[in-house]
């Protein structure tokens, strides 16, 4: 979402934007162009955790294939793909920016689950020799660009010089997730079907244990005892993320004759619509880097509870803009619920304060000018500075 939208917005202000990106389904197009934007679909064809690790040497070999046609490179998320892009933007003398989607990318804890599988941890002697080659290539990149202070300190700790990381958060499209009417709210429940309850809590995202969801669904039935007009949506699937809980879940509420209050939407595209239809957002996870969804709720003027990990601490304020809750605590979050529950006028004032503070920080206007500020600083004709922009 975040690299469609920019490239969208780079495009429709003069830029040149190639992506290159896995063909994940063989129905998909080789090349095509929307909205502007040149798309290139590279092996390996289809899904699979491991792919993204198989396309290093697709990717060099079209970075090459391409090389008259940009002036700088820009990986979302260099876990893998990042070591390709240095290496040919030293071998093409092209600009390189890399940029930290989620903590633990450049320290390797990011893969602990994926590596706990094959029995092995970020700590082993193989993994810590892998790392090492890893990091010191990517190292060499012009920039770096970290959307929370956390991944910050994680690329400085690795190694990375402070004056080539550049601050810059992800954005919300706040005219597509904005306030809506309670009229509108009323009927976008009915076209969605969701439980007819006066009260719906949701969340929205992947379902996936770290994303504190089997700790929501046993506060959910603790709350639905108490509370017959409220009702619990869970937006999004388990999809092939290592941590998917989806049938847990599932299967939490069946036995626990929970149907009545507790309402799985699936995989959607019009996630905006869900929120809307939503009195509340809650996001226990216990690890995020920077979760869009919660600047998605707070953008639709929705009171939010969450936790102070990752980004999250940087979005929320605690009784300002939403409530903070220690992760995997059941009594904090079964409290912070009942709070919002019998408190309509701070539920009011929580949701308008997160409204504003997206609005001021997160929009795509500001994002983007932001980037394309650093887009100009790399290609004229180096990268320094780093820190705030001005």
């Amino acid at each position: 979402m975040q690299a469609r939208v920019l490239a969208e917005k780079l495009a429709a202000n003069g830029f040149k934007v190639n992506i290159v990106t896995r063909r994940s389904s063989r129905f998909l197009k080789k090349r095509e162009e929307i909205d502007g934007v040149a798309i290139y679909r590279i092996p390996p064809v289809g899904l699979g955790r491991f792919k993204r690790w198989s396309m290093l040497l697709s990717t060099l070999f079209v970075l090459a294939k391409m090389r008259r046609g940009y002036d700088i490179i820009y990986v979302s998320g260099f876990k893998s793909l990042g070591i390709s892009a240095v290496l040919m933007s030293k071998v093409l003398r092209k600009a390189c920016i890399l940029k930290a989607d989620s903590n633990g990318e450049m320290s390797g804890e990011f893969f602990a689950a994926g590596l706990k599988k094959l029995g092995l941890t970020p700590s082993s002697l193989l993994v810590r020799l892998f790392l090492s080659v890893r990091n010191k290539v990517l190292r060499a990149a012009d920039c770096f660009v970290a959307i929370t202070s956390g991944i910050t300190e994680e690329l400085i700790i690795h190694g990375v010089k402070p004056g080539v990381i550049y601050s810059v958060t992800n954005s919300v499209d706040t005219k597509r997730f904005c306030l809506v009417s309670r009229e509108q709210k009323y009927g976008l429940r009915y076209q969605l079907a969701i439980p007819r309850k006066e009260i719906i809590l949701t969340y929205a995202g992947r379902l996936v244990s770290y994303k504190g969801l089997p700790l929501l669904l046993r506060v959910a039935e603790e709350i639905l005892r108490r509370h017959e007009n409220v009702g619990f949506v869970l937006v999004g699937s388990g999809g092939i993320d290592i941590h998917n809980c989806e049938t847990v879940l599932k299967d939490y509420v069946r036995v626990n004759g929970l149907e009545a209050g507790v309402y799985f939407a699936g995989e959607v595209l019009n996630v905006h619509e869900y929120l809307q239809a939503s009195d509340v957002f809650i996001l226990p996870t216990e690890k995020d880097a920077f979760p869009l969804a919660l600047i998605e709720a707070m953008s639709c003027g929705l009171p939010v509870i969450s936790t102070p990990v990752g980004g999250i601490q940087e979005i929320i304020a605690d009784r300002q803009n939403g409530l903070l809750v220690e992760p995997g605590n059941f009594q904090q979050l079964h409290d912070a619920i009942q709070t919002l529950l019998g408190d309509a006028a701070l539920a009011t004032s929580l949701g308008k304060a997160a409204a504003e503070s997206v609005r001021e920080r997160y929009s795509e206007a500001t994002v983007v000018a932001r980037y394309m500020e650093l887009f100009r600083r790399v290609a004229n004709p180096t990268c320094v500075g780093g820190g705030e922009f001005n």
